[in-house]
């Protein structure tokens, strides 16, 4: 039995990360997992909603459409790929505000930790910085600038 990528991608538990199985997919298909065509000139619409940094609503992706044959091993590579996918991606770290403090969604205490941390490291930083730059001045007493040398205009030129 033979199957399209487009109707497989619709199976996905969850259809924001289909960019990822689509690629996991041609992998498991380039390494000979898989065996799939090609269906030339045919294209399909990702289920993924993409938004653009600073503007207003969301676009979609279209991906070239392949025909794959569905065997036991394709089930349950499968599965397993939709269950790693069901977990939504930790899309960086979350702003520190006071309203994600108070929702619990940073600890507190690991911050002023690194803050304190962060600050001991560059108090310390300053310290040894200052300390070098008055060792190099002590063993001459206290250098002076060279007295600058006066520039005279030379008459005629």
């Amino acid at each position: 039995m033979y199957k399209r990528l487009s109707e497989q991608v619709q199976s996905l538990v969850n259809p924001q990360r289909s960019d990822t199985f689509i690629k996991r997919f041609r992998e498991a298909v380039r390494t000979g997992q898989i065996k799939a065509i090609n269906l030339p000139s045919e294209r399909f619409t990702m289920p993924k909603q993409y938004t653009r940094r600073g503007k207003t609503g969301t676009y979609q992706k279209d991906t070239k459409e392949m025909l794959f044959e569905v065997t036991p091993e394709f089930e349950a590579w499968f599965e397993e790929q939709n269950k790693d996918l069901a977990v939504s991606r930790q899309g960086g770290q979350v702003k520190v505000t006071e309203e994600t403090l108070a929702a619990g969604l940073v600890d507190f205490g690991a911050l002023a930790r690194e803050t304190q941390a962060k600050m001991q490291a560059s108090y310390e930083k300053g310290q040894l910085l200052g300390k070098s730059r008055g060792a190099k001045s002590k063993p001459g007493g206290a250098k002076s600038k060279p007295a600058a040398r006066s520039r005279t205009r030379k008459a005629g030129a």
